[in-house]
């Protein structure tokens, strides 16, 4: 009697290589993404260049897309305070690492706002030479003193809902934050692109 042979997997449709060293991001990029699109990484030492949050990534992206030789897909967060207008935006990660979640909280003191914007954008560029394409997803929320664990950035201290993103189950967090609404963005173009 012959036994039947398990079905392969389904293939990606497509690949993208992800820039960034963070592991916490490459997770839930891969998390998002895939099976419907390979999520590969690689880290690389890319200057980051002043200005928007959008100059930013589009700047990332072609140097990315020039170092790799290839399809890459690049990502800058912003966290956003209104009642500082919009600061520290594409900063989040230095005054993270320079004032910790309390220096943060500290930075609103004086301000009875405590709401804040949440805001993704990915880049991605087929490979040298072509115009990085944006997509944007932007969370509503507010900054509270730090809630649930804190291994992820700023997460601990941006609450949506009742909720910070550290409390949060993954599944949850991946269908409401900025980088999930971003992503669904990216996979609606990919399927589109393939579809045209």
């Amino acid at each position: 009697m012959a036994t039947a042979t398990p079905a392969a997997p389904t293939a990606a449709r497509h690949i993208v290589n992800f820039i960034t060293g963070n592991a916490n991001k490459l997770r839930e990029v891969k998390e998002i993404l895939e099976p419907a699109i390979q999520v590969d990484s690689q880290e690389l030492d890319l200057i980051e260049v002043q200005g928007t949050v959008e100059e930013v990534t589009l700047d990332k992206c072609r140097r990315a897309a020039d170092l790799i030789q290839g399809p890459v897909l690049v990502e800058d967060t912003c966290l956003c305070f209104n009642s500082l207008n919009g600061l520290p935006g594409p900063y989040i990660k230095w005054f993270m690492k320079s004032l910790g979640h309390d220096g943060l909280n500290n930075l609103l003191a004086a301000y009875e706002d405590k709401s804040a914007k949440a805001i993704c954008t990915f880049g991605y560029s087929p490979g040298p030479g072509h115009e990085p394409i944006l997509f944007q997803g932007i969370t509503e929320g507010k900054i509270v003193p730090p809630r649930g664990p804190a291994f992820f950035g700023w997460d601990a201290i941006f609450e949506y809902e009742g909720e910070t993103y550290a409390e949060m189950d993954k599944v949850k967090k991946n269908s409401i934050s900025h980088r999930g609404k971003a992503l669904e963005k990216l996979q609606a173009w990919f399927i589109k692109e393939m579809t045209a």
